[in-house]
């Protein structure tokens, strides 16, 4: 009964569902007919045998017969009687044990399985449908949003166009609709009036495609594309796109960020206003040995060191934790702050890795984003690039196949302080950080992934930082959403900020336990017009005062659980 309206709706708005009801009714007169007749003729024949039954006999004799269940109460004793039996018989077998299934499934189970599927991927959402995201591909990237919308509880829908996917995305526990993604009526179906965002992750052409659909109904609707090619930004910005996020070159960006080369200077992974978030080795400097509290950092330069990497795990430091050699330190502060801090420790590390070329494996638009970045920063480097593009004498590739040992030796491979692996395929990239961490222990060892599930396997492989193209742009296009301009510092670490929960208001920031409850470290509060960085353990947290936080995603669930009504 649940699905008896659809059922219903599917019957009259099909005429060709009609016209199948008006041959079953025909079919089922044809049976009644059939039964009637046989009926009439069981007791003609009877009465020849000389045996005297009632009309109801006649029908339930029939009945028994028809259906091959024979119970053998009343039989024919001459021949005529049994050959009107098989008759009988064999016309039920085909109209009852064979047509009568099929009609069923045919008129009553095809509609009811029908009706259950578009309730599950319904083509149109409530009209009373508010501030929701439409998404209309559903890839890694999107995968990755998704997962962030549920946990800051923002309503979605992935729109797609086939049945078959949208059953699949539904088993999945994952909101979807059905309909044309280059039809503006898909749109108005899907309340996207009252969307607070469109997100496009299609090819560059259906982009384009989509976002002129959109503009010509919804001229202020926010509208986020992906650009493959950097030909297509001005295109999509043209069609009426909001913001076009080339995420390949924010890959490379933040994997160039986050590599020890060059002078060894702390390098800024992420802003918020005045705040910086930077990340520095300690190698080389006498900072190895010490504990935190030891280290005088906060004393010393005005700087919080919120985390410390090592190989690959972020943790949340205590006073007693102790700075090993291979460490690196994540710390907040100004501007100002990270000067001073590089003013006494870049001196000690000058010497370790200035002059050695970084190598990046691979020349694909992630590989030339972070040559373009170290070309800015004047660090050296050298491409490993299996295909010849460019002119041979071109000195900042090296031609050759990343796993051949000869090709590393022609990269410097015995002195390079790191290494990046920019594959696009996840399972090159796992083989090459095994073999180069086999060959190097010592370096730094960077890559991307493409899948979130790959993400815990390069770090087993031997990656000092991965950063995964899916949370990358899937943070990118929350923090569209929520008007902010921050990034993802690193995979496993989300740069986060949000309203003072009730539950906190009044209380100081060593009476809320945020960081032993979480995991999260508040880095600054905004309050009013001003970013108290760094803020002190007895500070009061006030009512509409904004905490910046820091976290790996689990403590910022963590804290959205915890806190967040």
């Amino acid at each position: 009964m649940k699905f008896l309206s659809a059922i219903l709706s599917t019957i009259s708005g099909s005429k060709i569902v009609k016209a199948n009801i008006s041959m079953l009714a025909k079919y089922l007169l044809a049976i009644v007919a059939l039964i009637t007749f046989y009926s009439i003729l069981f007791h003609y024949l009877m009465d020849l045998e000389g045996q005297e039954h009632s009309w109801i006999t006649g029908f339930y004799w029939t009945l028994t017969v028809m259906s091959t269940l024979g119970f053998g109460d009343i039989t024919f004793t001459s021949d005529i009687g049994r050959a009107f039996s098989i008759i009988v018989l064999l016309s039920g077998v085909i109209l009852l044990l064979i047509l009568l299934p099929f009609v069923f499934i045919k008129f009553f189970f095809a509609p009811w399985m029908d009706a259950q599927a578009r309730s599950r991927a319904p083509r149109e959402l409530p009209m009373d449908t508010r501030n929701h995201v439409i998404i209309t591909n559903y890839d890694p990237v999107t995968s990755s949003l998704v997962e962030k919308l549920i946990s800051y509880k923002k309503d979605y829908v992935v729109l797609v166009d086939e049945l078959k996917q949208a059953l699949e995305l539904y088993d999945r526990n994952i909101r979807v609709a059905i309909g044309n993604i280059d039809d503006p009526k898909t749109y108005s179906n899907l309340r996207a009036q009252n969307a607070a965002l469109i997100v496009a992750t299609n090819s560059d052409q259906m982009n384009t495609n989509i976002t002129l659909t959109l503009r010509e109904e919804f001229e202020h609707l926010p509208i986020v594309t992906t650009a493959e090619s950097p030909h297509s930004v001005d295109i999509l910005q043209l069609a009426g796109s909001s913001r076009v996020l080339q995420l390949y070159d924010l890959l490379g960006s933040s994997l160039a960020a986050w590599t020890i080369a060059g002078d060894c200077k702390a390098n800024v992974i992420g802003r918020y206003e005045q705040l910086v978030i930077a990340q520095a080795p300690v190698i080389g400097t006498p900072l190895v040995g010490q504990n935190l509290s030891e280290s005088g950092i906060r004393e010393s330069f005005g700087l919080t060191v919120v985390g410390i990497w090592e190989r690959g795990k972020f943790i949340v430091p205590k006073p007693d934790t102790i700075i090993d050699r291979t460490s690196v330190l994540v710390f907040a502060g100004t501007e100002a702050s990270v000067a001073k801090y590089d003013e006494v420790y870049s001196f000690y590390q000058i010497c370790k890795v200035a002059g050695d070329p970084v190598i990046i494996v691979g020349g694909g638009r992630v590989g030339h984003a972070i040559a373009a970045r170290f070309q800015e920063s004047d660090i050296l480097y050298l491409i490993i690039e299996r295909n010849r593009r460019r002119n041979e004498e071109d000195t900042h590739f090296v031609y050759g196949d990343a796993a051949d040992i000869h090709t590393l030796e022609k990269a410097w491979f015995e002195k390079a302080p790191a290494a990046l692996i920019t594959s696009h395929d996840d399972a090159t990239n796992i083989y090459l950080t095994k073999y180069l961490r086999s060959l190097r222990p010592d370096m730094q060892i960077l890559s991307r992934a493409s899948e979130d599930r790959n993400i815990s396997t390069l770090h087993r492989a031997g990656a000092d930082f991965v950063m995964s193209y899916a949370s990358l742009g899937a943070n990118a296009i929350f923090n569209f959403l929520m008007n902010e301009e921050t990034l993802l510092l690193a995979e496993g670490l989300n740069f986060f900020h949000l309203q003072v929960p009730r539950s906190l208001v009044g209380k100081t920031l060593a009476q809320s336990g945020i960081r032993e409850k979480t995991g999260c470290t508040v880095v600054a509060i905004q309050h009013k017009d001003t970013a108290l960085i760094n803020p002190e353990p007895n500070l009061q947290m006030e009512n509409n005062d904004e905490l910046i936080l820091i976290g790996t995603y689990e403590a910022e669930s963590a804290f959205l659980a915890e806190f967040s009504s």
